[in-house]
């Protein structure tokens, strides 16, 4: 076992169980940060196995949009920060269906490959990538970046209740407070 493979290890137990305690901390914050550490620690993975765009993608992108976007929500929608007593149910059943998942997908791989070895392709390039992206895929990630600013605003607009509405009912209560003069 060479020293790649003990930081692979090590980085994969990092990401367990910051993994496991994303999903059972009762803190939403916490939540959050821990998932940071969790993706950070995947991307420490891809750089041990030669990844590095991936790595900084993984980077880039989670790490520093989704979960940003996450606490921004937390902040945006005025949800509870402290621990919360409506997140107490049972954990057997996810327990259960994620290890029957688990399991089912254990099974199911080592029957599709049976042991075997597996040709892997030639490694490809960060050029290579960008042409395929910016020729074929340049109207998805568009759409995509019009889908995510539309969710963004409609949160703002769902955390502020107060915004494009005109409340009709203020406009005697402030008349009467200032003694029917205009």
């Amino acid at each position: 076992m060479t020293g790649a493979d003990l930081l692979l290890l090590a980085l994969g137990a990092v990401a367990v169980g910051a993994g496991v305690l994303v999903v059972t901390t009762k803190h939403l914050v916490r939540a959050g940060l821990y998932l940071v550490v969790c993706l950070g620690a995947l991307a420490g993975d891809y750089l041990v196995l030669g990844a590095e765009l991936v790595a900084w993608v993984q980077v880039l992108i989670y790490v520093g949009a989704v979960v940003v976007l996450l606490l921004f929500a937390v902040m945006l929608t005025r949800a509870p920060i402290g621990a919360s007593d409506d997140l107490d149910r049972p954990g057997w059943p996810a327990a259960l269906i994620g290890g029957g998942a688990g399991l089912g997908l254990s099974v199911l791989l080592v029957d599709a490959y049976r042991w075997s070895t597996v040709a892997m392709p030639g490694a490809g390039t960060a050029e290579r990538l960008g042409e395929q992206i910016f020729r074929s895929w340049v109207l998805p990630f568009e759409v995509l970046s019009v889908l995510l600013l539309s969710a963004l605003v409609g949160a703002v607009v769902l955390s502020r209740p107060d915004i494009g509405r005109r409340d009709d009912a203020e406009a005697p209560a402030r008349s009467m407070a200032s003694g029917g003069r205009r």
